[in-house]
């Protein structure tokens, strides 16, 4: 009787899925993803918060401050640092504001320059340029108006985020008992322990991802500190570490953070070769963020190799955009502590795990 109730669990355990299977249930759950990422990305990010304020909660709790009290505190904290953040994106707008007359004077002049250059070099009229200019402006009015449109459509679902994430964090800091108890029951109690622990080490795992992106600010903030400092750009470090802080936003966050070393090396140097000087830095330190020091950085932490990493943050760009490339790292770093634990996963549990641990292994 012992040996038959040991068969199913053996043969359960050791089963190995097809690669049918395996890509079957990839695509459901990218559609699902992708279809729900309205619901799914506030939720994630609230999750994602709840796991890194539950050390900070548990430990008030113990000292004696009421769960909603503490959680209400961590929430503000978190909320006030989100808030110094944007702040500072509309510090650095208003003061490129502040400049954009003489901007507008050394923009009316290079633009002179360059129609005076083409009619010199390529003989082409100054009417013939401003006919060009006119017709590409009325061809690209309906792009225009698309892209206002999806800007409004970003701006609104940013809002709507904004004002979830926070609620949903608290409630699943409120709840966690009982959601810790709904996930138990999915799986049979002998497995009880197992998730407890994937639970506690996934929480150490997020530790992780924010202990990495905290090295991935200082290493670019450095860096386009260095850079900015080459060319010659007043306060290089001040603009290098605000750019730094502000590509926690994504593609937005550099664009506008790079407005005022652009501006202020434009007036200085009263040279068009300055700003472009600027964007080529940035643009090469955000490559190298993006495809070097993000996954080497986090990647290592979370004992996951580059090269998956680089693919996630591909595909978490594809389903759900910006967001996704900053959430699905930790979620892939969840599915590897379920592979390592589970013996029909091994194969993924190599695949995703990095050379140290292949070395050690063997």
């Amino acid at each position: 009787m012992s040996e038959s109730s040991k068969k199913p669990v053996s043969f359960q355990s050791s089963r190995k899925y097809s690669i049918l299977e395996i890509l079957q249930f990839l695509v459901v759950v990218s559609l699902i993803l992708y279809f729900g990422k309205t619901l799914f990305i506030p939720l994630s990010f609230s999750l994602l918060i709840g796991f890194i304020l539950y050390p900070v909660c548990k430990w008030m709790e113990t000292k004696g401050i009421k769960k909603g009290i503490a959680i209400f505190i961590s929430i503000l904290g978190v909320t006030l640092l989100a808030g110094s953040i944007i702040y500072l994106l509309f510090i650095q707008f208003s003061e490129f504001l502040h400049e954009w007359e003489s901007l507008r004077v050394k923009l009316n002049q290079s633009i002179h320059q360059l129609s005076v250059f083409i009619v010199e070099r390529f003989n082409i009229s100054l009417e013939k340029q401003t006919e060009f200019i006119n017709n590409t402006v009325n061809d690209s009015g309906s792009l225009a108006f698309s892209m206002l449109r999806n800007t409004a459509y970003s701006l609104s679902t940013s809002l709507f985020f904004l004002i979830m994430i926070p609620v949903f964090s608290a409630l699943i800091l409120f709840h966690r008992q009982l959601l810790s108890n709904a996930l138990y029951e999915l799986f049979p109690p002998e497995r009880k322990n197992t998730i407890h622990e994937i639970l506690i080490e996934t929480i150490h795992e997020y530790y992780n991802f924010i202990k990495g992106m905290l090295i991935v600010y200082l290493i670019v903030g450095l860096l386009n500190s260095i850079g900015l400092w080459i060319i010659g750009v007043p306060n290089p470090f001040l603009f290098g570490f605000i750019a730094s802080i502000l590509t926690f936003i994504p593609y937005v966050g550099i664009m506008i953070s790079s407005l005022l070393p652009i501006a202020v090396s434009w007036i200085t140097y009263n040279s068009i070769w300055y700003p472009l000087a600027v964007i080529a830095v940035f643009s090469i330190v955000q490559a190298l963020e993006a495809y070097i020091i993000f996954p080497f950085a986090v990647g290592s932490r979370l004992k996951i190799n580059t090269l998956i990493i680089i693919i996630v943050v591909i595909v978490g760009g594809i389903i759900w955009g910006a967001a996704g490339m900053i959430l699905f790292i930790p979620f892939i770093s969840i599915i590897k502590l379920i592979a390592d634990r589970t013996p029909s996963l091994k194969t993924l549990s190599v695949l995703l795990g990095d050379s140290d641990q292949k070395q050690t292994s063997k």
